[in-house]
């Protein structure tokens, strides 16, 4: 085992998180779901300019929280006559859904997939929040002078429950045979739609950021992909006289306190050296996880591309 820079491997196995959870944590995020599952979501399927001579490929958009439209990449077998599988993808920080021809293994094995773009970030989806188009720049810190119903990711997190939501009703889709996949953002992501929507099967997060964001700063880690809370702290609260009150609205988006919530099996992979989403973060979600839960451990590798980890998470969903 090398040299961690985080904790020892043995202390991440029980480390269960420094961030507070807000005494109405729960309250928040049922009313968040309330609020979600009263839109009326005007999903609009488009056919895509990218087609596959064994696959149906659609641009596809809807409603979310807020009035903005939200856009996935959505494939599904060609001529296919009874619900099958599904998988849902989520992109890391800054990133949209990626290529079409990424997606087609799974259509080929017989799934419907569903990629999402991020409101405001590389992709289609809006950022209605006094701006339309890329507004990436403090999107986990967004709303934190503000009532914490506005905090953005309330409403990327609830994007990702409504699109698992639109593809279990869609005719296609087995409901109850649905994964949900993703790195860094993309993982965090994953947890959070397996937390608010439960019916998620199985899920497949790989070094999950937006969890514990207290014990990143305490470790110097608000750098990369975490430098926001950093640069927030320097503008507007230099001494740290409101930490306690900061990083308690930041509970509200922690993914670790809503991870009790997953139901389905979960498949996480991490990486010991990871200095962008450190371990001990990863492990405050994962070690919060009461479903059945396995880990895929590299030791040697940090946030970056993982051997043969497509090939497992595939296999995995298979399974579905």
């Amino acid at each position: 085992m090398p040299l961690l820079f985080d904790m020892p491997y043995e202390d991440l196995l029980t480390y269960e998180g420094t961030n507070p959870k807000p005494a109405d944590f729960e309250a928040y995020w049922d009313t968040a779901l309330a609020e979600m599952r009263a839109l009326d979501p005007q999903v609009e399927l488009i056919p895509a300019e990218f087609q596959a001579p064994f696959a149906d490929c659609y641009h596809l958009y809807f409603t979310g929280i807020g009035g903005a439209r939200a856009y996935a990449k959505f494939l599904q077998p060609k001529g296919i006559t009874k619900p099958g599988p599904a998988v849902l993808m989520f992109h890391g920080y800054s990133m949209n859904s990626g290529d079409w021809a990424d997606k087609l293994a799974y259509v080929a094995a017989g799934f419907t997939v569903a990629a999402l773009d991020c409101r405001g970030q590389g992709g289609k989806s809006e950022d209605v929040g006094g701006v339309k188009g890329w507004t990436l720049n403090g999107h986990f810190v967004r709303g934190l002078e503000d009532d914490p119903a506005k905090l953005l990711y309330r409403s990327i997190f609830t994007d990702t429950a409504q699109l698992a939501k639109i593809v279990m009703e869609m005719p296609s889709v087995d409901e109850t045979r649905v994964g949900a996949t993703g790195g860094s953002q993309g993982g965090g992501l994953t947890l959070a739609c397996a937390s608010l929507e439960p019916r998620i099967k199985r899920a497949a997060p790989v070094y999950p950021f937006l969890s514990d964001y207290q014990r990143v700063w305490d470790i110097d880690q608000d750098v990369d992909a975490y430098d926001e809370l950093r640069a927030w702290f320097r503008r507007f609260d230099p001494r740290h006289e409101r930490q306690a009150e900061i990083f308690t609205q930041l509970g509200y988006i922690d993914i670790q306190h809503l991870a009790p919530r997953i139901r389905g099996e979960v498949l996480m992979a991490s990486g010991l050296m990871d200095t962008i989403c450190p371990p001990s973060t990863q492990f405050a979600a994962y070690n919060k996880i009461t479903a059945p839960k396995s880990l895929l451990l590299y030791p040697d590798y940090g946030h970056e591309g993982l051997p043969d980890l497509n090939d497992k998470i595939f296999q995995f969903m298979l399974g579905l």
